[in-house]
């Protein structure tokens, strides 16, 4: 159902806010790397790179895995990556699902209303945590 929200926003039809309810809703595959969850970093974020299902996650690991051999993850709920591993991390951090569909990847930013406020970068508490 993720995926289909996601379709949805990207053609202009969705609603962001059922969006964020149904990513906090799903389980996502979390690929494992040392010494915890895969992410990557770009435009000042830490990204935590989830999938909505193993076909997605298997493209991913294609390029960026361990190719055609198995690779390992996680299940977990997406309000807990959000609530809980975003909020551990000592850095702005998002969400991005299925970034291996370029047609089909959607990025849940550190911002209020997705991430809790403490960490939000867009939230007064952010900034007087010292995160920008």
């Amino acid at each position: 159902m993720l995926a289909q929200r996601i379709s949805e926003q990207r053609a202009g039809v969705g609603d962001p806010w059922a969006l964020v309810g149904e990513m906090r809703r799903t389980v996502l595959l979390v690929p494992s790397a040392e010494p915890g969850l895969w992410s990557a970093r770009s435009g000042g974020v830490r990204w935590i790179c989830a999938f909505t299902d193993e076909t997605a996650l298997a493209r991913f690991a294609v390029h960026h895995g361990p190719g055609d051999r198995p690779m390992d993850y996680v299940a977990l709920l997406g309000a807990r990556i959000v609530d809980e591993i975003v909020s551990a991390l000592d850095e702005p951090a998002g969400l991005a699902v299925d970034i291996a569909d370029e047609d089909g990847a959607m990025f849940f930013p550190p911002v209020t209303g997705i991430v809790p406020d403490g960490v939000a970068v867009d939230s007064g508490a952010a900034e007087e945590g010292g995160r920008p």
